[in-house]
């Protein structure tokens, strides 16, 4: 995995991220907002598996590229309980 870089929540996403996941950050950005959730001090982490781009907010929320293109969001309360 290379690492990308960091910025925080309401900021401008680094110009190189697709515009498929600029549109789904900023989708969870506003549901949060909508949600009154304080993000203040929060970020996103641009990583790259396998060469394909991946963002991570601090909460464990994340969006990759499906193999259409389409950005895929999975927030952490949707992950499996591990027994």
């Amino acid at each position: 995995m290379q690492l990308g870089t960091r910025w925080n929540v309401g900021a401008v996403a680094p110009s190189r991220l697709d515009e498929a996941l600029v549109v789904a950050v900023r989708q969870v950005e506003a549901e949060l907002t909508e949600a009154s959730v304080d993000t203040a001090g929060w970020g996103w982490t641009l990583t790259y598996l396998e060469g394909r781009p991946r963002v991570e907010l601090d909460d464990g929320t994340s969006i990759h590229l499906d193999d259409a293109g389409h950005a895929q969001v999975t927030n952490p309360d949707d992950a499996p309980e591990e027994d």
